[in-house]
């Protein structure tokens, strides 16, 4: 009877934490863009980038250069994978560089070093430099732009189930009667995660 209420409220639980869990992941408004699958793919586009100009993209990761231009800002951008809710994924490596137009003036104090997702139609590409290295460099008219915080969080381990809580004949018998005097489980150490926030 214990084995069958784990195995009815485990399953309960994990179905709620994963509707719960991909709810929350979303597309911000600003990055949204117009198109329902925007190019991510940097390493293809570049292998032809001439077939998707005018092609809506969206392209994410750290900020290593700002040019202030008349009317616009060109942000050059160390790209990564994103995730499902078009993140930068951290400790990726880059695939690549973009510059990413943006129309009117971004203070470079705000933006270098900083997480940023763009997304536009590509413009084509133009010669540039990495250091000394000559570099091509994909371009896109950043319509829209989303800059990140990077911030840690504590994550406790899972916790068992006590099938006696959930609605057993004796609410706490578990603690005690079942599996030991002093409680059942060790929740061991709690973990900190870095991860990308809004």
């Amino acid at each position: 009877m214990a084995d069958c209420n784990v195995r009815k409220y485990g399953g309960i639980l994990t179905i709620v934490a994963t509707l719960l869990l991909s709810g929350c992941v979303t597309v911000p408004d600003a990055i949204k863009g117009t198109s329902a699958t925007p190019q991510q793919n940097l390493v293809q586009v570049m292998n032809a980038p001439e077939l998707y100009v005018g092609q809506e993209a969206r392209f994410g990761g750290r900020v290593v250069n700002i040019d202030n231009r008349q009317g616009k800002t060109r942000l050059e951008i160390a790209t990564v994978s994103l995730d499902e809710g078009a993140r930068p994924q951290l400790g990726e490596p880059s695939k690549g560089r973009i510059y990413a137009d943006v129309n009117g003036f971004l203070d470079p104090v705000d933006f270098r070093g900083q997480l940023v997702t763009v997304v536009g139609p590509i413009m084509g590409t133009v010669e540039g430099k990495v250091g000394e290295t000559p570099y091509k460099f994909l371009v896109v008219q950043a319509n829209g732009y989303k800059r990140w915080r990077v911030t840690q969080q504590v994550v406790m381990p899972p916790q068992p189930i006590d099938p006696w809580f959930w609605g057993g004949p004796y609410p706490y018998r578990g603690h005690y009667g079942m599996w030991g005097g002093a409680g059942w489980y060790s929740p061991g150490p709690a973990q900190v995660q870095t991860i990308v926030t809004e």
